[in-house]
């Protein structure tokens, strides 16, 4: 069984976004390799199957070093648990939500211009 698979099998179970390192640990010697970072390696092997596939990965990223399936994603974005018309609407889109950060007590949309 390839990595990827264990970790869609993983995700699939948890049904929540999960860290690399969440499901290195969960995964345990169901990984194939036998690397000495395994969370080097499924974080790469994450990484590359997004960058490849793009929205025909089965894999997205929801925010940094934490992902989850597509599929559960898009069910999450779309039923009651959305909470934020913000999150929502990104995760209908696929893309990834801004980052919410606060100033004076007003949520602001994170820049990653310089200025």
């Amino acid at each position: 069984m390839s990595t990827l698979a264990v970790v869609e099998e993983i995700l699939r179970e948890t049904a929540v976004p999960m860290s690399v390192k969440e499901i290195v640990e969960r995964a345990g010697s169901r990984l194939p390799s036998k690397s000495k970072t395994p969370d080097t390696v499924v974080a790469r092997d994450l990484s590359m199957d997004i960058k490849k596939k793009g929205e025909g990965s089965l894999f997205v990223r929801t925010s940094p070093g934490r992902y989850t399936l597509r599929d559960l994603w898009r069910r999450q974005a779309t039923g009651p648990e959305a909470t934020t018309p913000v999150l929502a609407s990104a995760m209908r889109q696929d893309r990834a939500a801004p980052i919410p950060m606060r100033k004076d007590d007003k949520v602001v949309e994170a820049s990653r211009s310089s200025g």
